[in-house]
């Protein structure tokens, strides 16, 4: 027979696996309900995303066209016939610097719009912004 203080180190090894491996098992069925699946609610979350996306994406091309396209044009192509301002597809510039310039204008190139847009504009418009390619 071996001692029980032998028994115990000879087992210990085996036995640490098998219990992480129990727990690991039991805390994911005891979180599976929890988790995203097909239905769940963070995938719809997404769709509302892009959804809101999309309309904030037309929300902005409405207030480009009333506020922006005459110098930048119907298509924001800048610099055409119709236009004297630069083009606007893949700005590589930030968010926030975005907005500064819409909101304080460049002084003798382009207007303030601070009066005309409020930020829940400006955050559209950047959103209509970052969608032409």
């Amino acid at each position: 027979m071996i001692p029980m203080p032998q028994l115990r180190a000879r087992l210990l090894p085996a036995i640490i696996p098998v219990l992480s491996i129990g727990a690991a098992v039991s805390m994911v069925f005891a979180l599976g309900s929890s988790l995203p699946g097909p239905t769940s609610p963070s995938v719809a979350s997404n769709s509302q995303t892009e959804r809101g996306s999309a309309d904030a994406v037309a929300a902005g091309r409405s207030l480009f066209v009333q506020s922006c396209a005459h110098c930048h044009g119907d298509d924001a192509r800048g610099s055409g016939e119709d236009s004297d301002g630069p083009d606007l597809h893949g700005l590589r510039i930030s968010n926030a610097r975005i907005a500064t310039v819409v909101h304080h204008g460049i002084q003798g190139e382009m207007p303030s719009f601070s009066k005309k847009l409020s930020p829940a504009d400006t955050a559209v418009l950047i959103e209509y912004l970052r969608s032409l390619h």
